[in-house]
């Protein structure tokens, strides 16, 4: 029997594709009923056996009905049980499905010896899975003879539990911690490393040879691949670093150009709820008028003049002042709003250049958020690779770390080399310039 890989990646969580409440192209409904089915129960009813006593134990310490708790899935994910994976606000899925295979259709294909063996192992690999992860609660998990290659689906929701609030709750990291994979991003690959070997141990009892795992679609460790993979890893922390930098520097000219925005529209605002004070300068035109009435009934009569001089003058005095105010409020008010109606037209265009190099500004922030993410799933995928390579080959990982040390160390000796080379040159140069 050949040398066979084994397969095992988080599927997409289908209950209805698991149970064959459909059918898909991919799948020989002749051969349906071959399909081996191990635990099946309703994803509703799973939540409320695990979590039920918690919710009820929780709900009897609460002295407010607001604070209780009717529905643990509801209450997570804002909607009742379905068939299919539902992610909640923290990123907290309602169940996780592992897929898990031995071979390919072309050396492991449904209906060859080597299959039957295969879904032996599978076999027994399942029925020992709810004991080795007492912490993964399995409410659905079947095994596929009707498609290419006989694979499992197994779905189960993490459990994990706590001194404060709900004692129990879906928690794939505590679930983890408390099953012994440590915490941390790499807690469900130490984990999932672990059922490896399980499976491993298995398919080697039954004559399977397994070989190494292998990430996307198969690496084989030569000692210059491990010292690209450590370079590439370098050179992405640089790139990621010099594009975070450039996001900042964005978002900092995003942020004045929006400060620079919110100023020119104020002052767009201040401008078009300009009103001239009519209401005062009607107000000014009255009094003009009536006290021209009372100089024009003082001079009436020679003897009215000589009795109301000095009231006469001083009305006039008043009367010249108010009349200056007038036209000064006219000669402000024309030149207000000619200047008004040039800044008015100067902020509209401002307004849509600042718009648009917010637009600009904008789009590449989220360009470059996107390299980083990308960047960021490479130097993922990169180091695992590494870690792989460490896991299960520690004594080739030792060699090759050796031989990746020694060849940087001459790289960098003859960079030094260069740059010493470099500096002479510059030395000899100067001083044939002082001469």
């Amino acid at each position: 029997m050949n040398e066979k890989s084994i397969s095992m990646c988080q599927g997409k969580g289908s209950l209805s594709h698991n149970n064959r409440d459909f059918s898909a192209k991919n799948i020989d409904r002749s051969r349906t009923a071959d399909n081996i089915v191990f635990v099946q129960q309703d994803l509703g009813e799973a939540y409320k056996k695990i979590f039920g006593d918690a919710i009820e134990k929780y709900n009897t310490r609460q002295k407010r009905n607001d604070r209780k708790i009717s529905d643990y899935f509801q209450h997570l994910f804002n909607r009742s049980p379905g068939t299919s994976v539902v992610t909640g606000t923290n990123k907290q899925k309602s169940f996780y499905e592992d897929l898990v295979q031995i071979g390919t259709k072309e050396d492991t294909g449904v209906g060859s010896s080597d299959a039957k063996v295969a879904a032996d192992c599978l076999q027994e690999y399942m029925e020992g899975f709810q004991k080795r992860n007492p912490n993964f609660y399995v409410f659905n998990a079947v095994m596929h003879l009707d498609e290419a290659t006989p694979h499992l689906h197994i779905d189960y929701i993490p459990v994990g539990h706590f001194n404060k609030g709900i004692d129990t709750r879906n928690a794939m990291a505590k679930a983890l911690e408390e099953m012994g994979h440590g915490s941390g991003a790499n807690a469900i690959n130490r984990w999932r490393l672990s059922e490896w070997e399980v499976l491993r141990k298995i398919c080697s009892k039954h004559g399977i040879a397994i070989s190494e795992p292998k990430k996307s679609r198969g690496y084989s460790f030569a000692a210059q691949e491990y010292g690209e993979h450590k370079d590439r890893i370098r050179e992405l922390e640089l790139e990621e670093t010099e594009i975070n930098a450039k996001i900042s520097e964005k978002l900092s000219e995003a942020e004045e150009l929006n400060k620079d925005y919110e100023n020119k529209l104020t002052r767009l605002n201040e401008i078009l709820n300009y009103i001239p004070d009519f209401e005062n300068e009607g107000k000014i035109e009255s009094k003009c008028i009536s006290i021209g009435q009372e100089i024009k009934e003082m001079l009436s009569g020679k003897l009215s003049i000589m009795k109301h001089k000095d009231e006469i003058i001083e009305k006039i005095q008043k009367l010249c002042k108010l009349v200056k105010q007038i036209n000064d409020n006219l000669y402000k008010s024309s030149d207000t709003v000619f200047v008004l109606r040039e800044e008015y037209s100067k902020c509209l265009k401002e307004r849509d250049g600042l718009k648009e190099q917010i637009n600009i500004s904008e789009s590449r922030y989220t360009e470059l958020k996107n390299e980083s993410s990308e960047l960021q799933a490479q130097m993922k995928e990169n180091t695992e690779l590494v870690s792989l390579l460490m896991r299960y080959d520690p004594i080739e990982y030792t060699k090759i770390k050796e031989i990746h040390r020694n060849i940087c160390q001459q790289q960098y000796n003859e960079t030094e080399k260069s740059l010493d080379k470099k500096r002479e040159r510059i030395r000899i140069s100067n001083c044939n310039k002082i001469r």
